[in-house]
């Protein structure tokens, strides 16, 4: 596989309904034999949480009570010290996930016969866990004077780990950075280093300097995408079933970034029970078709942007139930399939 050319293959983003590690595994691997993902269980447990999962060894680190927060009133120097250490020497090695914060990631190391194009992971992005994460008084961790810009030093680490481990199963890996909070760009809740375009690209890109191979960016919502467009990313990912229009508005831009080998990943199978029973794969190779159309016009062919596709449902699976994440892979590899046989 070269640089982006995915061609439509596959994926998802990570959360599933299940809490068996090993049932989800088996699922992904049986649907998606060409990218891979490990399956996070949110429903497990609060250390599934897609905040709290990466948040294992960060300076104040408390969770009690099934509640996780950042204790900003006790000394945290040590640890502190000890993370830029780790930075300045990229000693990911110091900052693991246990596998009660990613079990799934554990099971799918334990596969065999694996044989994948490439494996996918992926990490909470620092405007996303900074916004979310609070500390003692339920103020974003993000505003927070030191800690704030320990942030995306801490999550460098983290995906850094997390790759490693992903090369056991192929040495070629997509590292997708998880930003939801970017919908909220804009908004009167986004103030302080959310509010600088500079900034949101200076911290995404320093937990991409972390990632060795293809690096995403997964935003399930209506955001100003010329920003996340001028971060390192090589994958953009969004909710393609309903917010196809809000990519739609910087046609230059994406193309720009097709051109230097950038690849949209079209969020095309929706993640709701209601919704999902009413499409089928015709009905979905028809809003996909539309979602890219604005795209192929003006010099973009659409062999060349299906080249740089690929496919993967709206946001995270968790809200299915483990039939309806079934269903959802099915119609995802089907759909696949049809797109290929019609545009590779």
């Amino acid at each position: 596989m070269s640089n982006t050319e995915f061609s439509f293959l596959p994926t998802i983003i990570g959360s599933v309904p299940h809490t068996d590690a090993k049932k989800a595994c088996a699922l992904v691997t049986r649907y998606l034999k060409d990218i891979p993902t490990w399956p996070q269980l949110p429903k497990k447990r609060i250390q599934e949480n897609m905040y709290v999962q990466y948040s294992e060894g960060f300076p104040g680190a408390v969770l009690e009570d099934n509640r996780f927060y950042i204790d900003t009133s006790k000394d945290y120097s040590k640890s502190l010290e000890a993370l830029y250490l780790a930075f300045l020497n990229d000693d990911y090695s110091k900052y693991p996930m246990a596998k009660d914060h990613a079990e799934g990631l554990y099971a799918l190391l334990e596969q065999d016969k694996l044989s994948p194009k490439a494996v996918k992971g992926c990490v909470t992005g620092p405007l996303s866990w900074g916004m979310t994460i609070t500390d003692e008084n339920k103020r974003a961790i993000l505003f927070h004077e030191i800690l704030g810009d320990a942030i995306p030093k801490f999550l460098k680490l983290k995906v850094a780990w997390e790759e490693n481990e992903l090369k056991k199963i192929s040495k070629n890996t997509i590292m997708f950075v998880d930003e939801p909070y970017m919908a909220s760009y804009g908004s009167s809740i986004a103030a302080g280093a959310f509010s600088k375009p500079e900034k949101i690209v200076e911290m995404i890109n320093e937990v991409f300097d972390g990632i060795s191979g293809l690096k995403g960016i997964h935003c399930c919502g209506n955001t100003d995408w010329s920003i996340l467009l001028k971060t390192k990313m090589d994958i953009l990912n969004f909710d393609a079933y309903a917010y196809a229009q809000s990519l739609s508005l910087y046609p230059d831009e994406v193309k720009k970034f097709i051109a230097r080998g950038g690849c949209v990943a079209w969020g095309i199978v929706p993640n709701q029970m209601a919704p999902l029973g009413k499409e089928s794969v015709a009905s979905l190779k028809d809003r996909l078709e539309e979602a890219m159309a604005p795209f192929t016009r003006d010099g973009l062919s659409i062999k060349d942007l299906a080249k740089h596709s690929l496919l993967l449902p709206c946001c995270g699976l968790n809200a299915l139930t483990e039939d309806g994440t079934e269903q959802a892979l099915k119609l995802l590899t089907e759909l696949s399939d049809v797109m290929r046989k019609k545009y590779i």
